[in-house]
């Protein structure tokens, strides 16, 4: 199997002197192409941090971290940033909608921002409309979306341009048990059908089981 993340031996640091706090310490973990993997760990345990190194959105680390092939750590600005648009979809928590956005445009925005038309993505919208359930609300603001609706317009907009890695930080933190379901479910499919690597970082047992693998980070350290 083609190993699309790497991490090898990461630290992090926030804070100087007496107040320096170690979150990583020598954390070390890889992701197969194809494998759905959630990151557990302790509040403060440094999961989400390191999922914000592996997406390259902090790049203040000790250590080697390896995403499709690309060192992290050394990469221009430029190439990071079409390296993220083309191989990275990322959901996060809140859901980050632009509420004066249809359903439609907020899915579209990163790409028609990076230049592509609106008519040259209509099949790509059409199939992850149909994927995420939404075709009835393209035209919905958010506003008038539950929840769970809102999540899978920020997935649906993190999957468009078909990247070759999801990274989720506690997708699911914000919904019930019945949204949380849907989500976790799409997540599921989105990694059988399409074959889009996911790593997730939950404190949820239940979700993490939805995974392939578990990796749990103690003491600043990855196990498993």
């Amino acid at each position: 199997m083609t190993k699309i993340i790497e991490v090898n031996n990461v630290s992090k640091s926030f804070g100087k002197n007496e107040n320096i706090n170690h979150v990583l310490n020598g954390a070390s973990m890889s992701v197969d192409q194809g494998e759905f993997v959630s990151l557990m760990g302790a509040s403060g345990s440094g999961k989400s941090t390191l999922l914000y190194l592996i997406g390259g959105l902090d790049r203040d680390f000790q250590g080697n971290i390896s995403v499709c092939g690309n060192d992290i750590g050394s990469m221009k600005d430029k190439k990071l940033s079409d390296l993220r648009l083309k191989n990275m979809g990322f959901v996060f928590q809140f859901y980050n909608l632009v509420m004066n956005l249809n359903v439609t445009d907020n899915i579209l925005l990163p790409q028609t921002i990076n230049g592509k038309k609106k008519a040259d993505l209509k099949k790509d919208l059409d199939e992850i409309l149909e994927i995420t359930g939404l075709t009835e609300k393209r035209k919905a603001m958010p506003n008038t979306l539950s929840g769970g609706q809102q999540q899978r317009v920020a997935i649906a907009r993190a999957v468009i341009g078909n990247p070759s890695i999801i990274l989720a930080d506690e997708p699911t933190g914000n919904l019930d048990a019945a949204s949380t379901k849907e989500i976790m479910d799409l997540f599921q499919r989105l990694n059988k059908e399409k074959g889009m690597t996911i790593l997730q970082v939950t404190h949820s047992e239940q979700c993490a089981e939805y995974g392939t693998r578990i990796v749990r980070i103690e003491d600043g350290k990855t196990v498993g």
